[in-house]
């Protein structure tokens, strides 16, 4: 079982976890060992709350097919273990970002004063420039 905070927490059935060959520069090992770890989850399958179901589907990952299954690869490491357990750790990330709301911004003016400081050293420059002119006599 993969918790991933204090109330929410995924089932092992659902993640579909399975070892392929690592990509990239080889050694006696690329050939013959199976490192790499292909993690499938299916968002509309999960046992998740609907917040979070809506929130993955709804976000722009090239990660997420149009089925809405989430497919990570890890192979950062050397050992299959390894791998397995950043690719869980992966997908927790990713559970855990789309369920962050982001504030709607809400757009502001300058003040009077920085518009007032702004112009100020506007001129100030404008003035430090003017004597740097050659004088005309």
């Amino acid at each position: 079982m993969l918790t991933i905070n204090s109330h929410l927490s995924i089932k092992e059935w659902e993640v579909e976890l399975s070892a392929i060959r690592s990509q990239g520069a080889g050694g006696q090992n690329v050939n013959k060992v199976s490192t790499a770890i292909h993690l499938r989850f299916d968002i509309r399958r999960s046992s998740l709350p609907s917040f979070y179901k809506e929130r993955l589907l709804a976000l722009k990952d090239s990660r997420i097919s149009k089925d809405g299954v989430l497919i990570l690869k890890a192979q950062r490491f050397r050992t299959q273990e390894k791998n397995r357990e950043d690719a869980l750790l992966r997908l927790k990330e990713i559970i855990l970002q789309a369920a962050v709301v982001e504030k709607k911004r809400r757009p502001t003016k300058p003040t009077k004063g920085s518009q007032r400081r702004r112009l100020d050293g506007k001129t100030k420059d404008a003035k430090t420039k003017s004597l740097r002119k050659k004088i005309d006599y």
